[in-house]
């Protein structure tokens, strides 16, 4: 299989292909942080995380065409804008979700899984009557464009690069907002006993529709982020949920940590192993490894400790 290649060709493929999992490992932080938050922070099992993603996509289609339109002078610098759209857009509807449908259904898991997968439904019809059947796609600024050439014989593409810069920025502002800020103690506290922080004065409803807008908006951002790696579709969003629970789920729910490692783990081995076969093999073979891993260790790579 190799003989044709010299050692530095295969040196370099083999620094593409990493380079190739690194871009999609962002792709995974980009999706299952705004469903680690709602999974892992509330219990809500939301199957329509994908059609909020499919949304921010949306936005960013939108207003791609609009800077084309009449802002053409502009139109370098839309995608900036056009993120924070999608953040707004899907963080409100989530939030308008969490309050007239989520809200009625804690504590009761499956009844969440059921209601969220008619709502992705429901969304996917008004996306396919609003934007039409067939999958659009984003014009990129003339900078995301092209490649960055490494060595000779190594390139990069400049909207990958973008794609894992954009990961890193927005983990860092989830770890801060979490972990550091105010309200990311009050959304632990509220994780880890629901009534003891109800009783010190914690709005615990306030808390909850904030902490789903915020991860519906992350979606949000992620489906900007998507349009410069794939083309947006009323079911564009249904590709990516299977791949998005399991990052999370294999990192262990409530750790942001985990996550992190799991997207790592899944996306290099796929990218790894498809150097090898087929990309369906190398899924095939990297969904059996991780099975089995949670057969051994159920609770993911990082399980938090929460008190009943």
């Amino acid at each position: 299989m190799f003989g044709d290649y010299s050692l530095g060709d295969l040196g370099s493929i083999f620094v593409m292909q990493g380079f190739a999992g690194l871009i999609l490992f962002s792709v995974y932080v980009l999706m299952a942080l705004g469903l680690a938050i709602i999974f892992g922070q509330m219990g809500v099992i939301n199957m329509a995380h994908g059609e909020f993603m499919i949304l921010g996509a949306y936005v960013t289609w939108m207003t791609s065409n609009f800077f084309q339109s009449y802002l053409p002078s502009l139109f370098s610098g839309y995608f900036f804008l056009a993120m924070i759209l999608a953040f707004v857009a899907s963080g409100a509807l989530g939030m308008l979700v969490e309050w007239v449908l989520i809200k009625h259904l804690y504590k009761r898991p499956l009844d969440t899984l059921l209601a969220t997968w008619g709502l992705s439904l429901m969304l996917q019809q008004a996306y396919r009557s609003v934007f039409g059947a067939r999958e659009v796609g984003v014009e990129l600024p003339q900078w995301m464009l092209g490649s960055l050439h490494v060595t000779d014989s190594i390139e990069v593409p400049i909207n990958g690069v973008f794609v894992m810069c954009l990961t890193v920025l927005i983990t860092i502002v989830v770890a801060y907002v979490m972990y550091k800020s105010r309200w990311g103690r009050q959304v632990r506290a509220v994780v880890q006993n629901r009534i003891m922080a109800g009783a010190v004065g914690i709005n615990t409803e306030k808390v909850d529709r904030y902490t789903f807008g915020l991860g519906c908006g992350i979606a949000g951002v992620a489906g900007s982020a998507f349009t410069m790696i794939g083309s947006t579709g009323p079911t564009s969003g249904q590709l990516y949920i299977v791949d998005t629970f399991l990052v999370v789920v294999f990192g262990g729910a409530a750790s942001l940590l985990g996550t992190i490692a799991s997207a790592f783990s899944i996306s290099q081995t796929q990218s790894t192993l498809e150097f090898f076969m087929s990309g369906s093999m190398a899924k095939v073979l990297t969904l059996l490894a991780v099975v089995g891993i949670l057969m051994l260790r159920p609770q993911g790579l990082f399980a938090l400790k929460v008190r009943k």
